[in-house]
């Protein structure tokens, strides 16, 4: 199964877009010749992340996570954790969310 979470065009070049999924957010955004998309969660007490200079960076408390990986960088959340990446295809022009396959 699949569900679209944006169009391709969409998507910037640098910095990314926040998409509506399920209730909730997710961020989108190129890295090299990849699309990566994860939820706009921080890993400490799940405030939302900003994309900047390089990097996610939480609003409420500062820890900084890679956009390449995911795991942290600094800051209060858990040594070792990682941004919760959701599982995705490209297909006619769309970024979909898949499951099941």
């Amino acid at each position: 199964m699949k569900h679209e979470i944006c169009k391709i065009v969409d998507i910037p070049q640098t910095g990314s877009l926040i998409a509506p999924f399920f209730g909730r957010e997710v961020h989108v955004w190129r890295c090299g010749e990849r699309i990566r998309a994860a939820a706009n969660a921080c890993l400490h007490f799940g405030g939302p992340l900003d994309c900047k200079d390089g990097a996610f960076v939480c609003q409420w408390h500062g820890a900084k996570f890679s956009l390449e990986s995911g795991e942290r960088l600094e800051g209060p959340a858990p040594k070792g954790s990682r941004l919760m990446f959701l599982s995705t295809h490209i297909e006619d022009g769309a970024l979909n969310y898949v499951w099941g396959e």
